[in-house]
């Protein structure tokens, strides 16, 4: 007797490399100990929030006894949140944006799925440079679209314009970019961005549906060296940003996050209001009441970057030490290097075997790497180093 379908079968048996892997590293850290092993599988942030959100939750707390404290609100979310949230945005992101260009999702991953399913119809496709988060293929999928990966510059990992525009059809429907990268650390530059929305601008003309490009921007506070992160919102009118406070704030599990769209865009009411009803009927509602308040509270704050700096400079000497190829991460938590065996996934079963644990890069649709979550303490970096080296040796 099937219980689910076909589909959820396949995704059963295929399971996700993050997932699988980080399972594996509990396994180990039972058998062997916690400090015996050194699990870079998954980008959860260990540092602590910003002090403000303690104190925001116990203010909560006090107020817990009043009528309708937690209830419903309207399904973009708060009006003061999504004010404040406007104002800082257009600093943020270089234009002006009103409280009704953007609505508060359910996390990152939420405002994905209710822009998918507002403009994407069975067919339609999404697409996005390799390599790239393996969820976005999901959230396309469960609306009837088809991601459509393709190859970004050898080495750099920056994006080949040419290659977007090459796979471009008719059934084209949204661009989808992740700039500080998931899993690369690349940060696209203006003059890259400038590009690739001039050649959408070319190719849209004429064409009944437009083709947008949303950029999911999670770890936007995350670049290094002075770098800033350029936005998308200025350059191209069908233009949308995904955000959330997961990272910056170290709250991944509150799920708040929030879709914006370019005030440039003409109509853009419409699309706000679709995503809005979209955000009700998938059952999400509204983003969590709690995690509003606190972004309220906490709008402009952030952990301390500085531990990430260290963190990031630590692992480039333990991979430059033990001898990787890599590209050093302009942003994010992560580092791609590459496999010194085609096959990643023999590689990778000498480095679990020094309990050195870390993504195959098949998870994000580029055999031949491998990923490295740093947000982790500096001394299990430091710590891994002779699993790294003699993994490496075989």
């Amino acid at each position: 007797m099937k219980l689910v379908t076909e589909q959820m079968e396949q995704f059963l048996a295929g399971g996700a490399w993050i997932r699988q892997i980080f399972e594996q590293g509990l396994e180990l850290k039972k058998q062997y100990g916690e400090d015996a092993v050194c699990d870079f599988s998954l980008g959860n942030p260990d540092l602590p929030p910003p002090a403000v959100v303690g104190e925001c939750l116990a203010d909560l707390a006090q107020q817990a006894d009043q009528p309708f404290a937690f209830g419903y609100m309207p399904n973009p979310g708060y009006p003061a949140v999504r004010a404040a949230l406007a104002e800082h945005l257009t600093q943020e992101q270089g234009i002006a944006i009103a409280a009704d260009d953007l609505l508060l999702t359910c996390g990152a991953a939420g405002g994905i799925n209710v822009f998918f399913r507002a403009v994407l119809t069975p067919g339609d496709e999404v697409i996005c440079p390799i390599p790239y988060f393996v969820e976005y293929g999901f959230y396309a999928g469960n609306y009837g679209g088809v991601l459509k990966p393709v190859p970004t510059k050898a080495e750099s990992f920056d994006l080949d314009i040419a290659a977007i525009e090459a796979a471009i059809t008719p059934r084209t429907r949204v661009v989808l970019v992740n700039s500080p990268n998931n899993p690369t650390g690349q940060v696209y530059s203006i003059e890259t961005l400038r590009e690739l929305a001039a050649m959408l601008t070319r190719v849209s003309a004429g064409r009944e549906r437009p083709i947008y490009l949303l950029a999911d921007e999670p770890y936007r506070f995350l670049a290094y060296d002075g770098l800033e992160v350029p936005s998308v919102l200025p350059l191209y009118p069908y233009s949308l940003v995904i955000g959330s406070f997961s990272k910056n704030l170290s709250l991944p599990g509150e799920r708040v996050g929030y879709v914006v769209v370019s005030p440039q865009l003409e109509g853009r009411g419409q699309l706000v209001a679709a995503m809005t009803i979209a955000n009700r009927i998938l059952g999400f509602v509204n983003a969590p009441a709690v995690g509003q308040a606190l972004l309220l509270r906490a709008l402009g704050q952030a952990v301390d970057r500085t531990i990430y700096e260290r963190r990031r400079q630590a692992m480039a000497g333990v991979l430059t030490r033990a001898g990787y190829e890599f590209v050093m991460p302009r942003g994010a938590f992560y580092f791609f290097p590459k496999s010194p065996d085609a096959d990643e996934l023999v590689f990778l079963k000498r480095l679990t075997a020094e309990r050195v644990l870390a993504v195959p890069g098949r998870g994000f649709g580029m055999p031949g790497y491998f990923r490295l979550a740093f947000c982790v303490d500096e001394t299990v970096i430091n710590r891994a180093e002779a699993g790294f080296a003699k993994a490496l040796r075989g």
